[in-house]
């Protein structure tokens, strides 16, 4: 047998490795075009308009007007700061009420569990600004809510819910609840089971199994659904405009009113970055502070 005919093989085997290994890219292309064309380029352009300076009626023009930024932590500070705090409670709430839900749901609800979750997913078969027109009549001055807490002595005779910060943040938890739920419902369902007969064998009591193993190994979804919960409320203004009022704007009500009624797109796009970019910020110092880096790698 020759030299060349024990090369020939080697170079085709080694050029059919070189095509499997390139199979994997190949199928990632669709999905990066996808990424480039409708996030990176759209974004690139709302970083290029926050640098702009100029009106509607003389054109806007590139000048590296960075002063558009410095709106976020001065004139609308408060809006700034009151959308990362309602953010912050909608996403609080969310995980006091959803974590027993998907604790329940994955370990208590048997052969119904099927059930639950699509009762769980049937608020998204509804429109969102529906379910949000929802809570008005919830929340109006007339109705169960008020009655029922004026009754019980909580609020006064011309005490309301409806058009406050509360009536905001009960928007914002109700609507984002399954995003809490169902990543902590899964972290639940793929936990070994046998680990807790375990801890109950070693005597740990029900408290004390669910702090040292079933916590623990649900964190993951914990973070995942603190994080879907959180950055999307931070953005909302839906809420504020059928559930709240004026004192109760959050920096996406003005982002709105800039890019719709104002017409400032430098300043709406310069509010828009900068808010993502602290969103972005405090995501990746909470996913590391509570030690899942992996999660932001």
């Amino acid at each position: 047998m020759t030299a060349a005919t024990v090369s020939g093989p080697a170079v085709s085997a080694a050029s059919a490795a070189r095509r499997r290994r390139r199979i994997p890219y190949l199928l990632l292309l669709p999905g990066m075009a996808w990424l480039l064309l409708f996030f990176f380029l759209p974004l690139a352009q709302l970083v290029v308009t926050s640098l702009e300076e100029g009106s509607l009626e003389a054109g806007f023009n590139f000048a590296w007007a960075w002063d558009n930024y410095g709106a976020l932590f001065t004139t609308y500070r408060g809006q700034f700061l009151r959308s990362l705090v309602f953010a912050g409670i909608a996403t609080l709430l969310s995980l006091l009420i959803g974590y027993p839900l998907a604790y329940a749901i994955a370990f208590r609800t048997g052969r119904y569990k099927p059930l639950f979750l699509v009762l769980l997913l049937m608020p998204f078969l509804v429109p969102f600004l529906l379910r949000t027109l929802a809570w008005r009549i919830i929340l109006a001055d007339e109705g169960l809510v008020v009655t029922t807490l004026q009754s019980i002595g909580i609020l006064g005779s011309s005490g309301r819910v409806l058009a406050t910060p509360m009536a905001v943040v009960a928007g914002l938890t109700y609507n984002l609840m399954p995003f809490m739920v169902l990543p902590i419902y899964v972290a639940l369902e793929k936990m070994d089971k046998a680990l807790l007969e375990a801890s109950a064998d070693l005597y740990g009591s029900p408290f004390v199994s669910f702090w040292k193993v079933t916590w623990p190994l649900s964190l993951p979804g914990v973070i995942s659904g603190t994080l879907l919960t959180f950055i999307p409320a931070a953005g909302d203004y839906v809420e504020v405009e059928l559930l709240g009022n004026p004192q109760s704007a959050m920096v996406g009500n003005v982002i709105e009113s800039k890019f719709l009624n104002v017409i400032d797109y430098p300043a709406a796009a310069a509010l828009s970055v900068g808010l993502m970019v602290v969103v972005v910020f405090l995501v990746v110092f909470y996913v590391r502070r509570v030690g899942t880096e992996e999660l932001v790698t």
